[in-house]
């Protein structure tokens, strides 16, 4: 297994009121492809910055971020919204489906970012709604005639359209209901068993036991590190309980 991203020493500042607040600090950190890396931390421990600096969402302030061999923390603003588009997803707790669209164009209109129309993609969209469980007579349908639940299924559809080498999800389930929010985890479940990498920002135990590795953030510190087998091939209250005592260990 190889680094699909790696990161040295980064850094991330912002500036308040005349004062340098450091979120992350010298952070080193290697994303292996395939991997299902969980990102956790008490709030304000830099879970959500170090996700949007590895994403190319946001510059480092020092430090570099590498995607295979290149350096990405050098890119310009516009290199970087191509980066995004071709190689990255994105899953957030905020679902930003375009109010305007349809369950369907806002599919497609992920995709086309990068490809071009085609019956090839049309059909690639389709199989993917309805493998999510958004049923045909849902796709004309707009954003605010669905569920919560609903419309961050459609969102996962068009993160992945493009079948992206990194999915970022920032607590993507937190604002679903315990039976929505099961339903998405087990959408990234079968990503992952299907060799999609994965980094995920969370504060929930059980979110976080979809994941093969745990990274814990203190003060835009890593802490420690916890491994996993993949989620489904172990006993799942060994699991938690595993999870649970290191949690612990970092104070959670």
């Amino acid at each position: 297994m190889k680094a699909i991203l790696h990161t040295e020493k980064l850094c991330k500042s912002f500036s308040n009121s005349g004062l340098q607040q450091h979120v992350i600090k010298n952070l080193d950190l290697e994303i292996m492809e395939g991997d299902f890396t969980v990102i956790m931390g008490s709030s304000g421990s830099g879970k959500s910055t170090l996700l949007y600096a590895l994403s190319g969402m946001d510059k480092p302030t020092l430090g570099k971020v590498f995607f295979g061999e290149e350096d990405i923390s050098s890119y310009s603003n516009d290199q970087l919204a191509i980066f995004r588009r071709k190689h990255c997803g994105f899953v957030f707790q905020s679902i930003y489906l375009l109010e305007n669209m349809d369950v369907f164009d806002n599919v497609m209109t992920g995709a086309l970012a990068v490809q071009k129309n085609s019956p090839e993609l049309a059909k690639r969209a389709e199989e993917l709604l309805e493998k999510v469980g958004i049923r045909k007579e849902l796709w004309k349908k707009f954003p605010n005639q669905l569920s919560g639940g609903e419309c961050q299924r459609v969102g996962i559809v068009r993160a992945i359209i493009n079948e992206p080498e990194l999915l970022f999800a920032d607590e993507p389930t937190g604002s679903l209901n315990s039976a929505s929010g099961r339903d998405v985890l087990d959408i990234f479940t079968e990503l992952h068993e299907k060799g999609q990498s994965i980094v995920m920002v969370t504060h929930d135990l059980r979110t976080a036991l979809r994941g093969n590795r745990v990274v814990f953030l203190r003060d835009g510190n890593i802490v420690g590190e916890h491994k996993m087998l993949p989620f489904g091939s172990d006993d799942e209250k060994k699991r938690r309980e595993s999870l649970q005592s290191f949690l612990d260990e970092m104070g959670w």
